[in-house]
This record gives structure tokens, sequence and C-alpha cells, in this order.
């Protein structure tokens, strides 16, 4: 479950320092309550520029805090994060609407477009705001003829509810193995290499937003192969996740450059999983910026699977 911090929640409701301070000191107990369970709540990188009260910022009011409790808000929202604009999904021309308004570049907006693309995600809200109910409804709506998508958020304003959904939750991942041991469960359409984990086990640390990642990219693939057919065409909501991860300056996956290709030859061809004696030479890969790791696969002719066969640490380091 990831969850992020509405900061739509943030209107201008209180009327002094004194009820903000209450309202926010839920949110650190949240917080904390989400860290118990291994889990986070992820802000947004621009949270203290949000409006508690009528033209003072979340970051003024802030300052009024008791040192102690003012070092631990700044040095969360400012320093430790995790914040989930570091790995946002959607994007600025997405059309995501709740309650006939546009949340897109919205942590409503993020939530409801990572729970579309299967990733479990929920909300906390501020309390009192005008975000007290659950669920919240949201829907991304296409200028095409693709259907229109709708998404039903989970969203918390208190704690008591927040833990007791928690509590109830599978636990998360909390090991490489334990990562190596359910995607192939969790990403049917994938082929995994016996050995695609292993790199992971040679001294790499585990951590959570590496996890989250890696998970988020093997979606990503998995959808992909979802909407491609036996003799290799997409569908268009196939052609609209190439065009989303596959190009531009920002994309999720790319290929090696010619100059890698012919430099890095040897470290870029793997064993192929399934036809011993056979190699596949796998260019593509996904970016996992934490710890600077990569998820190679193999491009799939018609009627092949898609290999993952590597994920572990940059093989083309200058």
């Amino acid at each position: 479950m990831e969850i992020l911090v509405n900061e739509l929640s943030l209107h201008e409701q209180f009327h002094d320092n004194a009820t903000f301070r209450d309202a926010f000191r839920r949110i650190m107990a949240m917080r904390e309550t989400a860290q118990y369970y291994q889990q986070e709540l992820l802000p947004h990188r621009s949270l203290l520029n949000g409006n508690p009260m009528p033209s003072i910022t979340m970051y003024q009011a802030i300052k009024s805090f008791p040192i102690d409790e003012r070092r631990a808000v700044m040095r969360w929202l400012t320093n430790t994060g995790p914040f989930w604009d570091d790995d946002r999904e959607h994007l600025s021309d997405h059309w995501l609407e709740c309650m006939d308004e546009i949340v897109t570049d919205s942590a409503i907006g993020e939530a409801a477009f990572r729970e579309l693309k299967g990733f479990d995600c929920g909300l906390v809200s501020f309390s009192p705001s005008n975000w007290e109910f659950t669920p919240v409804k949201v829907t991304w709506r296409f200028n095409t003829e693709i259907e229109d998508k709708r998404a039903l958020l989970e969203n918390w304003w208190n704690l008591a509810a927040l833990k007791n959904a928690l509590h109830d939750m599978a636990p998360p991942i909390q090991t490489w193995r334990g990562l190596g041991s359910i995607c192939p469960k969790k990403f049917q359409r994938l082929s995994f290499a016996d050995s695609c984990f292993e790199e992971l086990h040679n001294g790499v640390p585990f951590a959570k937003s590496s996890r989250d990642s890696i998970l988020r990219l093997l979606k990503i693939l998995d959808d992909l192969m979802r909407e491609r057919d036996d003799s290799g065409s997409y569908t268009k909501e196939g052609h609209q996740i190439y065009q989303n991860y596959f190009m531009g300056d920002n994309a999720y996956f790319t290929d090696s450059s010619n100059t890698e290709k012919q430099k890095y030859k040897r470290e870029l061809t793997f064993p192929h999983p399934t036809d011993p004696g056979r190699e596949l030479f796998c260019t593509w890969h996904g970016k996992i910026r934490h710890k600077t790791l990569r998820l190679h696969f193999s491009w799939p002719n018609a009627g092949e699977p898609m290999f993952v066969v590597y994920i572990g640490p940059k093989l083309t380091k200058q």
C-alpha cells in the first residue's frame, strides 16, 4: 500500500495556529503508525507551500511549533521524505477528475493513476477539511475513444481508522528474496530468469524505495504485454503505455546507446532462460534511481515472452 498526503485537504480552513498544530500532530501520528507497519506517508515536495490559513503557508505556520516538533516536521518535508513526486506516474496532460474538479498534478490524481495501474494506493487527509469521506472517486478521462477509467481511493483522516486498515493488510515485502519470490506470481505475463535477482543478494542493501520502483517497472512491462497479441501488435492502450514510459527525455525504459552496446556487449549478454546454449542480448532496461539499479529485459519477437533477465547494479558504469 502506498499512502499519499492529500494536499488538497489544506484549503485555508484553519482559523489559528493552535488548531492547525493539532491537525498536523494527527498527520504525524498517522505517519508513525504507518512506519510501524513498514509503510510511509508520501507528501509532495511542495507541501510546505500549502495554505492552512488565509495568506499563511504551512512553512510560516510551522515556525510557531515548539522547536522539537518544528525540526521533525521540517526534516520530513524537506529532506527525509520519501516524496511521491520523485517517482511520479501520471503526466500533466492526463485528465484526472474528482467531484467535477481537475485533480491532475495532485496527490489525488497520482494515487488514482497508481491504483489504476495496479498498485494499492490510498490517501491521508487533514482534519477538519472538506475531504473527510471515503472512498474518493476519481475518473481518468481519455481524449480518444478509449473508455474512461474510474478509481476508488481509500482515504483516512483519523488515526484509528488508518491503524485498523494497516493492521488488516498483508505485510509488505521486506527482503530481496521476498521480492524474488513474489514477482513471478504477481507478474505472470513476464518470464523471469532464475538468476534475475541474484545480484541484489550480493551486497545491495534492501530499500523500500527501490523495492517499490522495481515493482512499478515490472507492472508497466506486465501491462504492456497484456496489450500485445501473438502477432506482436499492440492495442491502443498498449501504444499509450509505450508513449508514456518508453519515449521522451524522462522515459522509464530506454535502449542502451550504440557505444554501450559495443563496449559492454559481454555484460549485456545473458543466458537464455529456457533454451540452454542460446544467449540474449538485453540492452533494453528500466531505471531505478535509488542506488542506481537497472532492470534488463528482452524485447520480444512476435509470439515470444518478455524475459526479465537481470535486476541489480548498473552494468554499464563508465
